[in-house]
C-alpha cells in the first residue's frame, strides 16, 4: 500500500520563483502559467474522482475507501480553488476602491 502525502496546487515550485531582474510582462506569463497548471490539476483530481465514483457504481471497484479518499482530495482542491478566486477578486476590488 503506497502513501502519498497532498500537495495543494497551489504550491510555487521554488525552482520556478523567478529573480528580482523580471519584467511586468515575464511575471504575468510566470503567474499565467502557474495558474493554469493549478486549474488543470484540479480539474484532473474532479475528472478522476468522477471516474472512480462511476466505476464504483457499475460494480468494477471493490475498494470503497480509495473511492472516497480520491473525492475528498477532489473536494478539498475545489473548495481551495475557490477560496483563492475569491481573495484574488477581493483583492482587485480593493485596488479599483483606491483612490489616486
Amino acid at each position: 500500500m503506497e502513501i502519498r502525502g497532498i500537495q495543494s496546487p497551489f504550491m510555487i515550485n521554488r525552482n520556478e520563483v523567478p529573480s528580482s531582474n523580471v519584467t511586468p510582462a515575464e511575471a504575468q506569463n510566470s503567474f499565467k502559467a502557474s495558474l493554469s497548471q493549478a486549474i488543470k490539476d484540479v480539474n484532473a483530481l474532479q475528472q478522476e474522482s468522477a471516474a472512480k465514483t462511476e466505476l464504483l457504481a457499475k460494480g468494477e471497484i471493490d475498494n470503497l475507501h480509495d473511492v472516497m479518499i480520491t473525492g475528498q482530495k477532489a473536494s478539498i482542491t475545489l473548495q481551495a480553488t475557490v477560496e483563492v478566486r475569491n481573495k484574488v477578486i477581493e483583492a482587485y476590488q480593493e485596488v479599483m476602491r483606491m483612490q489616486v
